[in-house]
């Protein structure tokens, strides 16, 4: 009997010395997760610590986490608390399902661990490897979680350090005028992402991807090209006003020659009068509706002076006993581009000292 006793009491010693603490599955709040910094040549495809650790910075400080992350297939996984936190992210934790939700500004991303896939703001992404439990301690990816709260990181193999720098709030700068499109392209075929961004949203301008097309970022963190017409946002520059004006007059002079016809139908183009033509490559290149005729044309924009002018400025000038009869786009270096004569037709011409006589008003109206 005595035998059996001291039997059972070596068990039980060994069955508590085994034993194995569990942190974060225990507790209502959420554990912390990271993302890897990329892949590492020399990593070891197990968990565990190695003979030189890893080590995380943010910002220039370490991170002291909980345990410390281990590589798995040259993938970084850390405890997810205080990469989340130290990050600006605000955690939910959901025990039964071993899924976090994380949080900031407009941006969501939710994970359960185990997946190979997260979801960011309803999007599905692909993991390098999944998250798991090491030690009671939920981890996963670095990269992934650092890079989706808009952070940049950067892997150094030979001192196995991964730094990462937090990006600079986004400013959403931009107004939507009218409804648009975000497309995965910078054409009108690419197919849509999403619903159409309604007047009034707000988005981030990424770059100009070319004269009509500019690369935005919107509040719920989905990229895309939408169009850069005057019609659709409020953002402009000097270098895509100067495009968009090259391209304006690149197709206005597609016409030269075109016969002049008073009271031209716009629906047309085989003959023009001075405003007809002006209507129709705003329209067409820009988007711009502009009036029909001259005087009320000159209505639109704002004022600008002559020694203001840039290209596609409009010029109005006296014609007709009106005092506002005709109109001409500014061509720059002293020119004109306008219809107003049976004998040339739509032609470029100097911006002379008679057509300044008659100049009445210049209008801008992109």
């Amino acid at each position: 009997m005595t035998t059996q006793k001291g039997v059972f009491y070596l068990l039980l010693a060994a069955a508590l010395l085994y034993s194995t603490p569990v942190h974060a599955e225990s507790s209502n709040t959420a554990p912390t997760v990271a993302t890897s910094p990329g892949n590492d040549p020399s990593a070891r495809p197990a968990t565990g610590s190695a003979s030189s650790p890893v080590s995380v910075y943010l910002d220039g400080q370490q991170l002291q986490l909980e345990i410390e992350p281990i590589l798995v297939r040259g993938t970084v996984l850390v405890p997810m608390r205080g990469l989340f936190e130290a990050q600006g992210a605000k955690l939910a934790w959901e025990g039964s399902s071993k899924t976090v939700t994380a949080t900031k500004d407009e941006t969501k991303l939710t994970y359960r661990i185990g997946d190979s896939v997260a979801q960011l703001n309803g999007q599905a992404i692909n993991l390098t490897a999944p998250g798991q439990i090491e030690r009671g301690y939920s981890l996963v990816p670095l990269r992934f979680v650092s890079e989706a709260l808009g952070s940049s990181v950067k892997w150094e193999a030979d001192t196995k350090t991964v730094i990462i720098t937090s990006a600079p709030p986004i400013n959403y700068e931009t107004s939507i005028l009218w409804g648009v499109n975000l497309r995965t392209a910078p054409n009108a075929d690419s197919q849509a992402a999403g619903d159409l961004l309604p007047a009034g949203n707000k988005v981030h301008v990424v770059r100009e991807a070319s004269p009509f097309w500019i690369e935005v970022r919107t509040t719920d963190n989905r990229t895309g090209y939408i169009s850069a017409k005057p019609k659709y946002t409020d953002y402009s520059s000097p270098a895509l006003r100067e495009e968009q004006a090259n391209e304006l007059l690149a197709y206005g002079m597609k016409y030269l020659g075109t016969p002049y016809e008073f009271g031209a139908s716009s629906e047309q183009t085989q003959t023009f009068d001075c405003s007809s033509f002006v209507k129709h490559v705003f329209a067409d290149i820009l988007s711009i509706d502009l009036p029909r005729v001259s005087y009320e044309q000159a209505k639109e924009g704002r004022e600008v002076g002559l020694n203001e002018l840039r290209k596609g400025d409009l010029l109005f000038f006296e014609s007709r006993g009106l005092d506002i009869g005709h109109v001409a786009i500014y061509a720059g270096d002293g020119q004109l581009l306008h219809t107003y004569s049976v004998k040339y037709g739509v032609r470029l011409e100097d911006f002379s000292d008679s057509w300044k006589k008659r100049f009445v008003t210049a209008r801008r109206v992109f």
